[in-house]
């Protein structure tokens, strides 16, 4: 049966008064990213004016030189860069793994287990924040990165991603597995040519989310990292202060908009297979 698309059925009058509705409705979430971006070269005086500038009188490009001047941005940059591909990398190995199987081997107490699991999502990161903090001391990792990439991984973030992964599997059809058990597959081949293959819309939405998580990390890092040199970058916004330890507004809005570029960037190339990913695991509200 044919089904008509909505939006052919609108009226080109229509169709212009809800893009402008739309428009209405961005402005609360498009003006505070525009506010940052001019902001970062306006000079201090200028940034707080009323009214608003929407555009900027003067340029002042001098504060993105001070964002490297005043403290090892370049290697705080660097360090957030690479945990949080590591610990995407390896949640979603770890999810995939665990997702498929709750999904598809069955276990005395599967249900139950998965259940405890779920249970992490329900206990703040606050409250295990001190016992991870004398857990990692006595190992010796304190002021490295370990407990950032170790804790993500293992912790809330890939239980949910766990959640998600298995909710995918669940919704792939049986006759797939049964006919390559056929083939003489292991439970293995199964996974890793049947199953995983098959999963890249939910091993998308789970990059984007772990990404995202991992790059905006800020209660972890100033309890872990000690040093500036070791610093991330959500962490290091924090350090831009001038000898009164007032903020220093237009440095710190560089930093945070040299900070923002990547999750931008990987939102508007990502966005299509994170909807897509979340449709398919019946996440979709």
């Amino acid at each position: 049966m044919r089904t008509e698309n909505p939006r052919s059925e609108l009226s080109p009058r229509a169709r212009v008064a809800l893009y402008g509705l739309l428009c209405v409705l961005a402005i609360p979430f498009v003006f505070p990213t525009w506010w940052m971006v001019t902001s970062s070269v306006k000079p201090i005086s200028d940034i707080f004016a009323f009214p608003p500038e929407l555009i900027p009188s003067r340029f002042d490009w001098s504060t993105y030189a001070e964002v490297f001047k005043l403290q090892p941005f370049a290697q705080q940059y660097w360090n957030s860069c690479y945990i949080a591909a590591i610990v995407t990398v390896g949640t979603m190995a770890v999810s995939s793994m665990a997702g498929y199987a709750f999904a598809r081997i069955k276990f005395p107490g599967a249900n139950l287990i998965f259940m405890v699991v779920l249970l992490g999502l329900l206990i703040p990161s606050e409250v295990t924040i001190v016992p991870l903090f004398q857990m990692f001391l006595k190992w010796g990792l304190v002021n490295t990165h370990w407990p950032l990439i170790l804790v993500p991984i293992f912790g809330a973030p890939s239980v949910f991603a766990t959640f998600v992964m298995r909710q995918f599997f669940i919704a792939l059809p049986v006759e797939l597995e049964e006919a390559a058990r056929v083939d003489g597959l292991s439970r293995f081949g199964i996974f890793f040519e049947i199953a995983l293959p098959l999963a890249k819309p939910a091993l998308a939405a789970v990059a984007i989310f772990t990404f995202l998580h991992s790059w905006n990390l800020y209660l972890e890092p100033i309890v872990f990292l000690t040093t500036p040199g070791n610093f991330t970058l959500p962490q290091a916004l924090t350090q831009y202060v001038d000898v009164y330890q007032g903020p220093m507004w237009n440095t710190q809005l560089a930093a945070a908009t040299l900070t923002a570029l990547p999750v931008l960037v990987v939102f508007i190339f990502a966005q299509r297979q994170f909807i897509e990913g979340l449709a398919h695991t019946g996440l979709k509200g």
